[in-house]
């Protein structure tokens, strides 16, 4: 019982903000210029963004494959993160940042702890490109006369993140010990941050060696180009107006909403980023919502196809697959007492 309530408890605000979103989208949509935008949607143009899903989903694994030194084959970590998008548009506490790191070490041979710090690197990654996109994007949804100027701040504020991160990777050692001299004094910050920041100096290892680097960012600008592309067909084939440069404001949006806690797969969060986003260069909401459904669906695409073949060839299950992550959850807390 003790466990449900916990449980309750962390679905509780995501589950409040998704039906809230969502009723704030069904109260100023109007269903049937949705319907009738769907219908008149350029459905070749949409059959290349189909296309291209697939596209994102097998760079994406080459990301993930080469953070991880080229170890693993890349099969196994296109099936395992394949699952895992999978696993996070069903399940709750983004279980599949967790779960491709438990799948792929079942079939790799590497360890759950060598996997997991790679995870974290990505998303900061994508982090740090998702913030820069949204922030070059906001200077066309204002039309700011400065927006070269400010274009150019942020590339550099990019830029010198990228040499942070290189420069921790070749100093680990130490960043660590100045965090733990500074745990010591205000110990707060053991409990808020120590496991995320052992997790991302360790991942950030795998960045020492300069052409692994190299190579790192080259695949991940590449998935973002794909992603951008992908999103601009999807958006020309309801507003043939649509222009490219919309899609740093509309993919920048939809990343920090998918980041507010939300249903599983952020439910209303994605969909209201998205339409919000749109509605903003267009004027017209009910269109951009049919965007943003269209957006989902391009999603759960190659998850469920990759992630639902990769399920299969081993013989897993989605509730056999929770109830093993919900063990290991559980194990971990059972191992690892309160301070």
């Amino acid at each position: 019982m003790s466990d449900f309530s916990k449980n309750a408890k962390r679905i509780l605000p995501g589950a409040v903000i998704s039906i809230a979103l969502i009723a704030a989208l069904l109260y100023f949509v109007d269903f049937q210029t949705m319907w009738e935008s769907i219908k008149n949607a350029n459905y070749r143009v949409l059959a290349g963004s189909a296309v291209l899903s697939f596209v994102w989903l097998g760079i994406r694994a080459k990301v993930w494959q080469t953070l991880l030194r080229d170890k693993p084959k890349y099969s196994d970590v296109l099936f395992s993160a394949g699952e895992g998008y999978l696993l996070n548009a069903l399940l709750p506490f983004r279980l599949g940042e967790v779960g491709r790191v438990f799948l792929l070490s079942r079939k790799s041979g590497m360890t759950f702890s060598e996997i997991l710090p790679t995870i974290v690197i990505e998303r900061a990654m994508d982090l740090l490109i998702s913030a820069g996109m949204l922030l070059i994007g906001l200077t066309y949804v204002t039309e700011a006369q400065s927006s070269a100027q400010i274009g150019y701040i942020i590339g550099v504020v990019m830029v010198a993140g990228l040499v942070v991160m290189y420069a921790l990777a070749r100093n680990r050692q130490w960043a660590l010990d100045v965090f733990h001299k500074l745990s010591k004094r205000w110990t707060f910050l053991g409990k808020v941050g120590g496991g995320f920041l052992e997790s991302f100096l360790a991942g950030l290892g795998a960045l020492t060696d300069g052409w692994l680097f190299l190579r790192f960012l080259f695949w991940m600008a590449l998935n973002w180009l794909v992603a951008i592309v992908a999103y601009h067909l999807i958006t020309l084939s309801f507003f043939p107006q649509a222009q490219l440069h919309w899609m740093f404001f509309v993919l920048g949006a939809a990343a920090f909403g998918g980041a507010i806690p939300a249903l599983p797969g952020g439910v209303g969060t994605f969909e209201g980023a998205i339409s919000a986003a749109l509605f903003l260069f267009t004027g017209d909401q009910s269109t951009s919502l049919a965007v943003a459904l269209t957006a989902r669906l391009y999603n759960y695409l190659n998850s469920v196809v990759i992630g639902g073949i990769g399920l299969m060839r081993e013989g897993q299950t989605l509730s056999g697959v929770y109830q093993q992550l919900m063990n290991l959850k559980n194990k971990e807390q059972t191992e690892t007492p309160e301070s």
